[in-house]
This record gives structure tokens, sequence and C-alpha cells, in this order.
């Protein structure tokens, strides 16, 4: 066994552990959060939320964290989805770098209910808005439970799915050794044998990226023309060191729960460690599409039109992370969520100092 393979698994065994009392903190948690709500400071009556964030991943925690430190009634609809379950743990986000998901989250959720934020595990199956649609006004949200409440900013920060290639194999060891993205893996999985499975030309891109992390790379062409790819292409490949492969890939070999090769539908075998594939972007934005958001069509998905604090074309109704781009890393996310908070907040206290004003 070679260090780095030792020193991997010791650091996958540690994050199982932390992700063990994540689990259990995240009980704790939704426990304590639950019965420690506010009434918060803002809206237009008892039952009035000043806002609801869908989504309880880590755009939606900053958000709420935001929120409830200015003292706005806050709830959080969290169906427990997050896009990063499947992997042991996140990479470069300063100061929380190799930290299981769900103890980040557990710890998010911790920290929100310090400032009487609510969180419900549910699913918001429905939004409408009330009154004038070109002025402030509430919005109606429906959740699977049955419960509906009412909000007058709402954060979308629902995320996307990853649909992943029809390959058997890919879906198990997805976030384990079948991989997406160098800079939140390459490290850890540094030097070993890369695979690469093609979902089209742009695929080319994936294989030359993570030829950083590894020289030991095979871009397998999959379903791929070996005319697809342009003169440019087949330069960059070479110069990087990357062995292309035509053919479809058929499966995946595993041996005590480890990846080990390639199997191609010829029937040939390659030995690989590590599988990069490029899985389809499946954007959560129909409550968005709903509420008529503006969206703008991207070769990663269809995303909604923002303003740079995340707002959307529908006023009240910002979005964050995932919701508004493929490329948000968690960082990114906890980043808008900040953003689109602070803009709120600055929102809401506008609007209730005109009120007074006026009346």
């Amino acid at each position: 066994m070679t260090e780095h393979t030792r020193n991997t698994r010791d650091t996958r065994n540690d994050q199982n552990a932390r992700k063990a009392r994540g689990t259990r903190n995240a009980r704790d948690t939704e426990r304590d959060g639950n019965a420690g709500r506010t009434r918060g400071t803002g809206g237009h009556g008892s039952g009035t939320h000043d806002v609801v964030v869908v989504g309880g991943g880590a755009a939606g925690l900053s958000a709420a964290l935001v929120l409830g430190r200015a003292r706005r009634r806050t709830l959080v609809v969290d169906a427990g989805e997050p896009r990063n379950a499947p992997s042991s743990h996140m990479q470069g986000y300063l100061s929380r770098d190799g930290m299981a998901p769900a103890e980040f989250l557990a710890v998010g959720r911790e920290e929100i209910a310090r400032y009487g934020v609510e969180l419900v595990r549910d699913r918001v199956t429905d939004v409408t808005r009330d009154g004038d649609v070109t002025r402030d006004g509430d919005f109606t949200v429906v959740l699977g439970a049955g419960r509906t409440v009412r909000a007058r900013r709402l954060v979308v920060a629902t995320g996307l799915q990853d649909e992943l290639p029809a390959v058997p194999g890919v879906a198990e060891r997805f976030g384990r050794d079948v991989l997406h993205c160098p800079f939140c893996h390459g490290w850890e999985v540094r030097d070993e044998p890369f695979g690469v499975l093609a979902a089209g030309p742009a695929s080319v891109h994936q294989a030359l990226m993570v030829s950083q992390w590894s020289k030991d790379v095979t871009l397998f062409l999959h379903t791929v023309a070996e005319e697809e790819l342009s003169g440019q292409d087949l330069r960059r490949l070479a110069a990087a060191g990357v062995d292309v492969v035509p053919g479809e890939v058929a499966e995946l070999l595993v041996e005590d729960d480890r990846l080990t090769g390639v199997r191609l539908a010829g029937g040939s075998v390659h030995a690989r460690s590590v599988l990069y594939v490029a899985p389809r972007p499946v954007p959560r934005t129909d409550l968005l599409e709903r509420l008529g958001a503006a969206m703008d069509e991207t070769p990663f998905g269809t995303y909604p039109v923002v303003d740079p604090t995340g707002l959307t074309t529908v006023p009240g109704v910002w979005a964050a992370g995932n919701a508004i781009g493929f490329a948000e890393q968690v960082v990114h996310a906890a980043s808008g969520g900040y953003r689109a908070a602070a803009a709120i907040v600055g929102d809401l206290l506008m609007a209730d100092l005109d009120t007074a004003v006026t009346g």
C-alpha cells in the first residue's frame, strides 16, 4: 500500500467519523431549533415571515444566518437533498477544508438556531404572489406536509441535481472514485490512474484540466466520435500526455469496494482507479418559473436572470447557490446567500420606513 493510499484511507476514516457526529448534531439542532423560535421584528402580522428561504444548503443557511442576525423573522424549508451528499468531504473552503458536508450543514443549522431562525424538514410544493405583482407584496408558500405560510420576501436556494451517464457502476461510485470536479477532489486522488468519460467534445477540457493532478490520464470517447474532436483538441491532448481511447464504455469494474478498471463494449479492460464524468446539471428552478422569473438558457442548464445580489426579475424574490449557476461551489453559494440576505435586510427596512412615512 502506498503512503498516499494510506493517507487517503485515514482521511476518509476521519471524515466518516466526523460525518457521524454531524448527523447526530443535525438531529439535536433540528430539535433545539424548533424549540427556540422567535418572532422577529418585521412582517405584516404574526402569521407572516419576513423571509422564507427555500433550501437548506450552504446558500440557504448562509442567507438565514444573516437574516436571523438582522432580527428578521425567517423560515428555512429544507427537503434534505444537498447536491454534495454523495461526497465524504468538501475542499477549497478556507477554514473548512476537508470537512464532511453533513457536518458542515449541521454546524450551519446550529448557528441559525441561535438567532431564532425556524427550520422545517419539508418541500415547497407551490408559491404564489399576492396583490399587485409590480409592488412590494406577500407570497403564499405551500409546503408538502400541508402547512401554508406567508412571506414578504423569498430566497430560492434549491440547487440542482446531477444527472449521471447511464453506465453501470457510475451512479454507485459517484462521489467516491467517480468524480466530476478536480478542484473538489483532485488533491485526494493525485497521481492515481485517471479516466475521463466523454459526454461530448467539451469533455476534452475536463481531461486537460485533470491532467494537472495526474500524468496518467485516459480519455474514453464513449459515445463521442473521434472526428468530433478538433485538430487543436488532439494537439492539446497529446501535449498533456492524455491517451485517447475510442469505443463505448460498457461498465466499471470494482474490487474490494474500489474502482479498478473500465471495460469497453468491445471487451477490452483499462485499469483505472479514478473516473471523472461530466453530469448533466438539472437546475431545480420550477418555483422561479412558476413565479414568472426571466430565465437564461446556458450550455449547463436554464437559470434565472439575477442582479449582483441575486435579485431575480420578480420583485421580492432572490436566488442563490446552484439555483443560479452550475459552477457555484460551496464557498460561492455561501457568499451568494450572504449577499442576497444583506440586500433583503435593506429592502425590508426601506419598505417599512416608507410605510411608516405614508401611514
